[in-house]
């Protein structure tokens, strides 16, 4: 590479320090400028002169123009006085545009947003579109649960029910899905309401089966509260079966309620133990802790409580020998499960009986009393009858003396007697003999110091003393003694226990053995009185040796007996509740 030559650096030096002296020149006149410094000393005096006459011509080329191109000029001074008020104008829109732009900014800001929920809105509708029919079957399920209840399809209720509890824990927090489970909860306590109705009617073992199923599949009752329900809701239909019986015929009432018990508290026993079967590993849930027991022992004691109130209200034998006979019949049947309770049935019955028994003579003793008051003393004729008349009659049969007939006051007596014996002989308990002979006798007394009482407080005429002392010693030979075979026919060998009392009549035999031989004969027992007595009834009664075979006869007026107008003899019906009844005495 060839180096420099000395001329050319020095006149670049040069160069350079013109450029230094004249600072003041652009870089357009810097070629000008050079152009100066290469000319001669004439040439720069001349050269102002030559710049006058340029700048001359110049001048006057621009007058031409401008004379020239007016027009344009013109318009361009117009356009641009325009242009100043339209950059002012513009500078101004620029300044109100800078002050709008955060708002704008801000109004894009939502403008966004309200896109994005506009966006996010029109997906789930887009998907809420697609899963249309889904969702509707989501919302029809209360309706048709409900349905499901109302038919009684139980297991597609469940099965419902089931489902939308699987919705719940899998979408705890979505709205649609809680109120879907809020209406299924209020249809699944209709569907309990109804199976808990169902448990309180008239349903087998299977049906029982089920229906507990579905109790334990909704799942609202514990193991041992499943148990308790099931007794409660079984002892409600037996309580409306009781409830639908009349109670104004005791008789009827109890007849149905133990034969109700009989069927039905047997069933649910066994439908209990066929249900809930206990478990022997330990559970303490499948354990019921003596529930059945308690239940059932509640059951007894309500049907004893039962019985006990209303067999005083039955005031006829042979309907109490049917109650007791079924309520025996009842508690045997019962004993197959464990519930015999007939042990507990004799006080009942015994104390009914005795009631009706004491009852019984009490009227008796009443009647005579009343008849005895309003009795005229007047004689009647005797009465009497064929000994084959009744030769048909039944030897067991135990008719009363006819000459009863004569006397009206102790017919009417002996009368009540036949009724009470009829009474007690179809439910005569053994442990009650002594009791029952003790009533008998009471009665007896309580006749026997009536006598004595009238006697003491009337002023009888010598006929009219007549005939009230027959009457008394008919009291001793034939009522008692009568009395006597009656009882010892309702209890063998009892009759003892009546002709042991012979102290009662002491008063009426003081009073005959004081009263004229010649009117009455000795007030003592023929032999065979004596003989009735000792066999305890089981021959008919005679009368100077004499027996008497006397039928039952209709009632009558005492009015009619004052007139002396014999009543015939008529049969009474035998009672349908037991072959064996003793036969009524003739009702005056």
């Amino acid at each position: 590479m060839a180096m420099a030559s000395p001329e050319h650096t020095a006149s670049s030096d040069a160069y350079t320090e013109m450029s230094n002296l004249l600072p003041l020149a652009s870089a357009a006149q810097q070629p000008y400028v050079s152009e100066l410094l290469s000319f001669t000393l004439d040439r720069l005096h001349k050269e102002p002169e030559l710049l006058k006459v340029d700048a001359e011509r110049i001048r006057r080329q621009m007058q031409e123009v401008a004379v020239g191109n007016y027009r344009a000029f013109i318009a361009a001074a117009d356009a641009l006085l325009e242009i100043r008020e339209e950059v002012s104008s513009i500078d101004k829109h620029l300044e109100s545009l800078i002050a709008e732009i955060p708002k704008l900014t801000s109004g894009c800001t939502e403008f966004v947003d309200s896109a994005e929920d506009i966006l996010e809105k029109r997906k789930m509708n887009q998907t809420l579109l697609a899963n249309h029919s889904t969702l509707l079957d989501l919302l029809e399920i209360p309706q048709l649960m409900e349905t499901c209840v109302r038919n009684g399809n139980y297991d597609e209720a469940l099965d419902l029910e089931a489902f939308v509890a699987k919705l719940t824990t899998m979408h705890p927090k979505i709205p649609v899905i809680q109120a879907l489970a809020a209406e299924v909860r209020q249809t699944t306590q209709s569907l309990l309401f109804q199976l808990l109705q169902k448990l309180r009617s008239n349903i087998q073992l299977p049906e029982c089966l089920r229906l507990i199923g579905y109790l334990r599949r909704i799942g609202v009752f514990s193991e041992y509260e499943m148990r308790l329900q099931f007794l409660r809701c079984r002892e409600a239909w037996l309580t409306g079966i009781l409830d639908d019986l009349d109670q104004r015929n005791p008789y009827e009432y109890l007849k149905g309620m133990v034969n109700c018990h009989r069927m039905h508290l047997f069933d649910v026993v066994n439908q209990y133990r066929a249900i809930f079967a206990d478990d022997t590993s330990g559970n303490e849930e499948n354990y019921d802790g003596g529930l059945l027991f308690d239940w059932a022992m509640h059951q007894i004691t309500l049907h004893l409580k039962t019985l006990k109130l209303m067999l005083p209200s039955i005031s006829d034998g042979g309907s109490l020998s049917n109650i007791l006979d079924q309520c025996m019949y009842c508690a045997m049947g019962l004993g197959w499960v464990g519930l015999d309770f007939r042990g507990l049935l004799p006080p009942l019955f015994e104390e009914a009986v005795l009631n009706l028994f004491s009852k019984n003579m009490t009227t008796a003793v009443e009647n005579f009393q009343l008849v005895l008051d309003s009795h005229r003393w007047v004689p009647l004729p005797s009465v009497g009858f064929p000994a084959n008349s009744f030769g048909e009659e039944s030897q067991d049969d135990v008719t009363p003396p006819s000459n009863l007939m004569e006397h009206p006051p102790l017919a009417v007596f002996i009368n009540g007697v036949s009724a009470a014996m009829n009474e007690l002989r179809p439910c005569a308990p053994i442990s009650l003999k002594n009791l029952i002979a003790q009533e008998l006798v009471k009665g007896l007394q309580a006749v026997s110091d009536s006598l004595l009482r009238y006697n003491t407080t009337r002023m009888l005429k010598t006929n009219e003393s007549v005939l009230f002392l027959k009457l008394c010693q008919a009291f001793i030979e034939v009522v008692f003694p009568h009395s006597a075979t009656c009882f010892g026919r309702c209890y063998p060998g009892g009759a003892a226990l009546i002709t042991d009392a012979t102290s009662l009549f002491d008063g009426i035999g003081r009073l005959l053995a004081t009263s004229p031989a010649r009117e009455l004969p000795k007030p003592a027992l023929n032999v065979a009185t004596k003989n009735i007595l000792e066999n305890g009834g089981n021959q008919p009664v005679s009368e100077n040796g004499v027996p008497h075979n006397i039928e039952r006869t209709a009632s009558a007026s005492l009015e009619e007996k004052e007139q002396n107008n014999i009543m015939s003899p008529q049969k009474e019906e035998q009672k349908a509740t037991s072959e064996d009844d003793t036969q009524r005495s003739p009702v005056l």
